[in-house]
């Protein structure tokens, strides 16, 4: 599986971003999709995950309530709709992918990864 990130970009804050997540090679089918961020000097946390088929949707208590992650399959994309952005929301975001039912905030059990875009939030 090879993952395109896009939709990055400079906000101020209490505004909204779209990140979009291509996948090529495979279909979602049977695979969990994750986001994932990385401010500097900060480990990479987790951010939000989802199943392929929707059934299971998680997210980290920080964005819960402002981040929506939503699957197109498709189009084999996976969003990560941000409303309300704070300051602190400022990192590099990465989605990732993994097969099978089970879905992990650890970031080594996803093998795909995509490229990363920056999302920047301003006073």
């Amino acid at each position: 599986v090879q993952l395109q990130a896009s939709g990055g970009g400079l906000v101020p804050a209490g505004d909204s971003l779209r990140l979009s997540c291509a996948a090529s090679g495979s279909t979602f089918s049977g695979y969990i999709m994750a986001w994932f961020r990385q401010a500097p000097g900060k480990e990479r946390e987790f951010v939000a995950v989802r199943s392929w088929n929707g059934r299971s949707t998680y997210y980290a208590g920080s964005v819960k309530g402002r981040f929506t992650i939503s699957i197109d399959n498709a189009k084999k994309t996976v969003y990560l709709q941000m409303n309300n952005l704070k300051l602190e929301d400022s990192a590099v975001y990465y989605c990732a992918a993994r097969e099978g039912l089970s879905y992990y905030a650890q970031s080594f059990k996803y093998p795909w990864w995509g490229q990363g875009t920056q999302v920047t939030v301003s006073s």
